[in-house]
């Protein structure tokens, strides 16, 4: 990217992002609270974030913020413009709306802009997002879709690398796994986009349908080595969770978001990568490459 392109990118953001009551000239320098910073997807907004020329303010346990501990909101969120709201266990888990309430203290702080993520077809999710809603923010939800990352990074990486095989309560439903790049960039362009996406709920997905086996056998390919999926029923699945240490209130939370969410209801694909950014979003094969290539499934 040539140093032109980059000023004009800052310029474009700093116009649009006056949306916020800052003066257009100095949007650029906008400050942006990103939670789970460290995480799957906020690592990739808050890069995403810096790369449009805002300032990252990184909220995470390492620097002093806590979701469950509510003096510790007030300090990360002052003399922020903006904020990006990712619950730390899930949007839909039973403390999540209570925790959202962090939304009235930016508010109060002066932050006026709030991007949530959350979960497409999750009903369990909605109250958390009408507890954004109702912060007095201008905020925008992101509703997401499983995310391709999640056979790159985590527990699920662990099976397939160290053992070949993924078990998981997934069945053969499919499911538009979505490149988590593709969501930190929505995220972006809703926490830069002004009053363009206030009040809005995008809902983004990857380009096509892939049963969960159909996604392993594309990361066997692209990984040059055998991996199998095993499909098992939800119920199984919390089984297994509690053997690996999983509180029991958090399987049965999980079995029962895993018997609601891979149902089927999911089996479309949305257009909101293209609504916002324009393009495409990225397809699963070319994660999958990209992944492979660094080595990923390597055991």
């Amino acid at each position: 990217m040539t140093q032109q392109t980059r000023d004009t990118r800052r310029t474009e953001t700093a116009t649009e992002y006056s949306g916020t009551g800052r003066p257009a000239a100095d949007a650029a320098r906008a400050t942006v609270v990103v939670t789970g910073a460290t995480g799957r997807t906020g690592s990739r907004v808050a890069a995403a974030a810096r790369a449009a020329g805002l300032t990252v303010r990184a909220a995470s346990r390492a620097r002093g913020f806590d979701w469950r501990e509510e003096s510790t909101w007030q300090p990360v969120l002052r003399g922020a413009d903006a904020a990006y709201l990712v619950h730390p266990s899930d949007v839909g888990a039973p403390d999540a709306p209570d925790a959202v309430r962090l939304a009235r203290t930016a508010v109060g702080v002066g932050v006026r802009r709030l991007v949530l993520l959350s979960a497409r077809g999750e009903v369990q999710a909605l109250p958390t997002e009408r507890a954004l809603a109702e912060s007095g923010a201008r905020w925008t939800v992101v509703r997401s879709v499983w995310f391709a990352q999640n056979f790159s990074e985590g527990p699920l990486l662990a099976e397939l690398r160290e053992g070949g095989e993924l078990v998981f309560a997934g069945g053969a439903v499919r499911a538009p796994f979505v490149d988590v790049r593709d969501v930190a960039d929505v995220v972006v362009a809703a926490l830069t986009g002004g009053d363009r996406y206030a009040g809005r709920t995008p809902e983004v997905s990857g380009p096509r349908l892939l049963t969960f086996g159909e996604a392993v056998a594309e990361v066997s390919v692209a990984a040059g080595r055998e991996l199998r999926y095993r499909a098992v029923a939800p119920r199984d699945y919390g089984a297994r969770l509690a053997g690996f240490g999983v509180p029991p209130e958090e399987v049965e939370f999980l079995v029962g978001l895993f018997a609601s969410l891979l149902d089927g209801r999911n089996a479309h694909v949305s257009d909101g990568v293209r609504q916002v950014l324009g393009r495409a979003p990225r397809d699963f094969a070319e994660f999958a490459q990209k992944a492979a290539a660094a080595g990923t499934w390597r055991p």
